[in-house]
This record gives C-alpha cells, sequence and structure tokens, in this order.
C-alpha cells in the first residue's frame, strides 16, 4: 500500500489538524509535510488539509492527558526545529502514546521518543542563545530593533522572555531566515511580516547616536578582554561564530 501524503499549512494547529484527519479516517501509513515543502512524485496519493483549530485542540488536549506539561514542551519544541521529516516523527511519537495510553516521552528505548529528546534540547539550547545575544539597536521611531537568523523557529519560544524583561520600550526582533517578526507596542506582542534588507536603509532607520552606543559597547567589551586569559575553543563554545554578525562587540 503506497503512503498516504497530507500537506499542511506549516502550522502547529495545522500539524494537529492532519493528526486528527489521520485518527478520524483511520488513514494508514501516513507521511505529513509542509506544503511549501513538497514536491509532486508520480504515483504518491497527497491531499491537503485545512488547519481547523477544533481539531487541532482535541488532539492536543488528548497529548496533554498523556505526556503532561513536559511532553508537550518536547513536542512542541521539535516542531519548531523544522527539520526535514520531524512531522513523522513526532505522530509516531504521538501514535506510541495514544497506543499505550501512557507518558513515554522519556522511554528513550524508542528510537522516535530519544530522537524527538535530542531535537528538542537543540531547539532550547538556540532559545537561550537567543535570548542571550540579541543586540538591540534604536531607531529614529524610538523603537529598539534587533535581527537574528537562529537555526531554528525559536521566536515563539522568546516572546515571554522578551516581553517581560523589556516591557518599558517598544521593540522589533526580526527573523531573517523566515522573514516575520515580533513587535512589541508597549501593552502587547505581536507577530508581524517583513521582507526587507535593513543594510539597504540602515542609515534611514537608526538614530545617530546608535553609532555611538555602538562603538562604547564594542570600547568596553575591548576594555574586559584580558588577552592574556584569552580561551578562543571555550569562547566559540559559549558564542558559537554564526551568531558573531549581529553582535556589536564583533563588529569591526
Amino acid at each position: 500500500m503506497q503512503p498516504s501524503i497530507l500537506l499542511y499549512d506549516g502550522s502547529f494547529d495545522g500539524f494537529l489538524s492532519s493528526v486528527f484527519e489521520i485518527y478520524a479516517r483511520r488513514i494508514d501509513s501516513p507521511i505529513i509535510k509542509k506544503e511549501s515543502e513538497f514536491q509532486d512524485v508520480l504515483f504518491d496519493t497527497s491531499e491537503t488539509v485545512i488547519s481547523n483549530v477544533n481539531n487541532a485542540k482535541r488532539v492536543w488536549n488528548g497529548i496533554k492527558k498523556l505526556l503532561k506539561s513536559n511532553g508537550c514542551n518536547t513536542l512542541y519544541y521539535a516542531f519548531l526545529s523544522e527539520i526535514d521529516g520531524v512531522e513523522n516523527t513526532l505522530f509516531n511519537v504521538i501514535k506510541y502514546a495514544f497506543d499505550s495510553q501512557q507518558n513515554i516521552i522519556s522511554d528513550f528505548s524508542n528510537a522516535d521518543v530519544l530522537a524527538l529528546s535530542k531535537t528538542a534540547k537543540k531547539v532550547g539550547r538556540e532559545k537561550h542563545r537567543m535570548e542571550a545575544f540579541v543586540r538591540f539597536q534604536q531607531t529614529k521611531d524610538d523603537i529598539f530593533f534587533s535581527n537574528i537568523e537562529p537555526d531554528f523557529n525559536v521566536l515563539p519560544l522568546i516572546i515571554k522572555h522578551f516581553t517581560s524583561r523589556y516591557a518599558d520600550q517598544k521593540w522589533i526582533i526580526h527573523d531573517l531566515k523566515r522573514k516575520y517578526g515580533l513587535f512589541y507596542n508597549l501593552i502587547k506582542t505581536e507577530v508581524i511580516t517583513l521582507d526587507f534588507n535593513i543594510n539597504s536603509i540602515k542609515e534611514e532607520l537608526f538614530t545617530s547616536e546608535e553609532n555611538q552606543y555602538e562603538t562604547l559597547w564594542k570600547d568596553y567589551f575591548k576594555s574586559t578582554n584580558i588577552e592574556s586569559r584569552k580561551n578562543m575553543l571555550l569562547h566559540v563554545r559559549h558564542v558559537p561564530k554564526r551568531y558573531w554578525k549581529y553582535l556589536s562587540e564583533k563588529q569591526p
């Protein structure tokens, strides 16, 4: 029997809606893929699942009863990894939980549970790095702006941290890779869509004082850096080079 390919819109609700359809229609050998990543293959059977909030909620409530908050966090973090095929690993874990009617999230003898746990930990590390490495620049509209380009889609995971820590100022965190961002307007944090190259309008966007602040920050970093105690291997382990282009202290 050929697998049935279910295409969804890329959202978590869309993924859960796909899981609902699999159980409601008793689909055998399902494969779940994002619409944006699907390439038609001859003889494959594919269909698009419309995201349904109520169906997604029913599935999520069922998962929460079995896997509790820790297990749900693991599932959601792994989903945000966007790793190719992660949806099917997620489904295998969900099916395992439903079939056994137990909290199996720590059963690392199961290959899918182990893979999901490892992926979720990677996303968790990326979340903490983004919370530490974001550098804001003040715009002429008095909005503090930051570009990031994380390996995983961690913006949904850092909303609480930045909304709490920077509650007294407007800010935008822009994910260059995924072309969307978070905007805090002093009342709430909203998801916004952005699609432009900030470097092309940098002079128009930021205040003249911003360059002075950036210079002060770089000078401070240099003054606290003791050359004789420099351990580059340890430094790169804590601050991977892929983040350097967004850190003020790393700019020439």
